[in-house]
């Protein structure tokens, strides 16, 4: 572990401490459950703690299967640990804003009654919203249809299909079954392309290798092409290349491809991460070098780029539309709202200039086994005359 990421670890390590004695002091004492309910509460969150970093290390620290499995329960414990948090401020904010609202009357409310029941409250959506997660993260992503309006689009592309896959995040409670899934459903659809936008992985090849190789067996007769995401940095991007062009898969790093559907030229171009840079200044994300040489009558003229954050660029170059993925759609309440702070766009199909963006929620998750509020997808979009 480098010295940049031991200081990050160790600054999580003392805010999830803080955190949890947080909780702790706000919930235990309110719910009234007695000296041994109390010790038992105070030794459950001491527990969760301790086994949230000890998940987010076990995949790098142990061997198979016992990484996975502490990294499961670690996780687990981080999904519910947000959840409770989360609902911890809220039930503050809320009791604050009842006890000033009473301030100006005369009236004396149970405050009593109402921290307890709001403690166990908090408890029980927690336990039950992570509950209900696991169940949405762990079912394979739904198939969400989309059109596209392309202004000049030539008549007899209408109708052409792209599949989208992005953030399947293979690794410790992803593996081979789950991707397999997603294949089988995009081979169903049969669809004109497939574009995979980024975040496959979060491990290396050689941990990982096998439980990726349902992806080699992608099918569409106009090819399946693929951007790296941050990811795929964290994990050894130029191993991961490689095994991805191993697959057969069509690895575009700032580059493109003409297709000719029906004979009519077509570009589909792909971008590096938007802050792959920072970790290989040769791999800097660059749009217009995607798109040099690219013919100037091909249309329509397709990027794919992991982040969102690659459209403004993208739009000035005459792109039609960019295919994103990156923010899972926040993935579980209430982190949809804090995406906003770092990409122009969360999740679904927006316009912006004369080109459109779809941002894909992710067709896996990362960490938390938790989807809430943001369900995971299989995109199929078409292609609209206009």
């Amino acid at each position: 572990m480098s010295l940049r990421q031991s200081t990050f670890f160790l600054r999580f390590l003392t805010l999830g401490a803080l955190a949890h004695v947080y909780v702790g002091a706000r919930l235990i004492p309110d719910a009234l459950l007695g000296g041994a309910g109390s010790a038992a509460a105070i030794l459950l969150l001491a527990l969760s703690c301790i086994l949230i970093p000890l998940g987010m290390l076990a995949r790098s620290s142990m061997h198979a299967p016992w990484g996975d499995r502490n990294a499961w329960v670690g996780l687990f414990a981080m999904g519910l640990f947000s959840s409770l948090f989360v609902l911890t401020v809220i039930r503050d904010a809320l009791l604050l804003l009842g006890w000033l609202a009473t301030l100006p009357l005369d009236v004396s409310p149970p405050w009593r009654a109402l921290r307890q029941f709001s403690a166990w409250a908090v408890a029980l959506l927690a336990l039950c919203g992570t509950l209900v997660g696991l169940v949405n993260a762990r079912r394979r992503a739904r198939i969400v249809d989309v059109d596209v309006p392309i202004s000049n689009l030539p008549p007899d592309l209408d109708g052409f299909t792209i599949v989208q896959i992005s953030d399947i995040h293979v690794g410790p409670t992803i593996k081979r079954n789950y991707v397999r899934a997603i294949v089988d459903a995009v081979n169903g659809l049969l669809p004109d392309m497939v574009a995979i936008t980024g975040d496959v992985v979060d491990g290396s090849v050689e941990q990982l290798a096998d439980h990726t190789r349902p992806l080699g067996e992608l099918r569409a007769p106009y090819g399946v092409y693929l951007v790296t995401g941050n990811h795929e940095y964290y994990s050894g991007v130029t191993p991961w290349v490689a095994e991805f062009r191993r697959l057969g898969l069509r690895v575009l790093m700032n580059e493109h491809a003409v297709i000719h559907p029906l004979g009519l030229p077509m570009v589909v171009a792909g971008v590096t991460d938007y802050g792959a840079g920072a970790y290989d200044p040769r791999h800097g994300s660059s749009p217009a070098g995607a798109l040099a040489g690219a013919p100037a009558d091909a249309r329509p003229r397709i990027l794919l780029a992991h982040q969102p954050r690659s459209a403004a660029a993208a739009e000035a170059l005459g792109f039609n539309l960019q295919l994103s993925g990156h923010t899972h759609g926040g993935q579980f309440f209430p982190w949809g709202y804090f995406v906003r702070f770092q990409q122009p766009y969360t999740a679904g199909l927006h316009r912006l200039g004369n080109m459109w963006v779809y941002v894909s929620r992710g067709t896996g998750y990362w960490g938390p086994p938790k989807r809430l509020g943001a369900p995971s997808e299989i995109t199929r979009l078409r292609l609209r005359s206009c």
